[in-house]
């Protein structure tokens, strides 16, 4: 599975974007996928991601202004940030195949698929 991320970009604090991580070679209907980030000097940090019932779960700092959605028919996965902050700058990476159990979403080492990042820079 070779996955795709896109849709970064430079935008000024409270506006929004949406990533799309696109997956060829392979349906990944199945797969749970995440997004990750890591900003310059940072660790990677776990965004949200999405099962493949649809379940999802986030960070805490970005519950009611990230939306993870699926859409199979596109084999694509999207990350809808509205509300963006100075403090969302980063890389943003997606991941797919969740290796370790279900509740270990937010482990990135988990992940057997990645993605190779798109740029998000808010400004204030």
């Amino acid at each position: 599975v070779q996955l795709q991320a896109s849709g970064g970009g430079s935008v000024q604090a409270g506006g929004s974007l949406r990533l799309a991580c696109a997956a060829s070679g392979h349906s990944f209907r199945s797969y749970t996928v995440a997004w990750f980030r890591q900003a310059p000097g940072k660790e990677r940090e776990f965004v949200a991601s999405i099962n493949w019932g649809g379940g999802t779960n986030y960070l805490e700092s970005v519950k009611g202004r990230f939306t993870i959605f699926r859409d199979n028919a596109k084999n694509t996965v999207y990350l809808q940030t509205n509300s963006l902050k100075p403090e969302d700058t980063a890389v943003y990476l997606c991941a797919a195949q969740l290796l370790g159990g279900p509740d270990k979403y937010y482990i990135s080492s988990n992940y057997g698929y990645w993605g190779q990042g798109t740029q998000v820079t808010v400004s204030s």
